[in-house]
């Protein structure tokens, strides 16, 4: 049985902070991606990683939104599907660029991130990692957001502060 090939686009957010020693915050120096996929057993696919960038989606610009956009367009018409690991603060923004440059994309684009690091014992990570992998599989083409055991699909998806996760608009 011949693999799928997913590609996993990393651009920073909570999910991949690292306790900084030195300056005693956490923060995005280097990637723990490649760890958590070690962990899991991912029969069937092929993990096509690319490090894009590694920032916290505050400091994000309009022009990170739109590389991260036109990436995974050109990524979803090369592989089975793409996973886009995001900070949440500024996932939705990402998530819009891709439905207003690409509109509906060759094969699925899946955004996940977390609210808690991968670092912390008590994180949502991998979980969310998982989920969005397993969604991207399942999915027809489009835009969507894995996190917290659901599913949503853009354009309409914000972060709810409040409950610290996505949702809806209007719902």
């Amino acid at each position: 049985m011949a693999k799928r090939t997913i590609a996993l686009i990393s651009t920073g957010g909570t999910i991949e902070k690292t306790y900084d020693e030195l300056s005693g915050v956490l923060a995005n120096k280097l990637s723990v991606l490649d760890i958590m996929l070690a962990s899991l057993e991912l029969r069937g696919i092929d993990v096509r990683r690319v490090a894009l960038m590694n920032k916290d989606s505050l400091d994000m610009t309009a022009d990170d939104h739109t590389l991260i956009a036109q990436t995974a367009g050109q990524l979803a018409r090369d592989t089975a599907g793409v996973v886009v690991v995001h900070g949440t603060d500024r996932l939705a923004e990402s998530g819009d660029r891709v439905v207003e440059l690409i509109g509906t994309p060759a094969s699925p684009i899946v955004f996940t991130g977390a609210i808690r690091p991968y670092e912390l014992r008590s994180t949502d990570a991998l979980q969310n990692l998982i989920e969005a992998l397993l969604a991207v599989q399942l999915l027809a083409p489009g835009v969507y957001v894995a996190m917290h055991n659901q599913v949503l699909q853009f354009p309409g998806v914000v972060k709810d502060r409040g409950a610290g996760t996505f949702v809806k608009a209007g719902a």
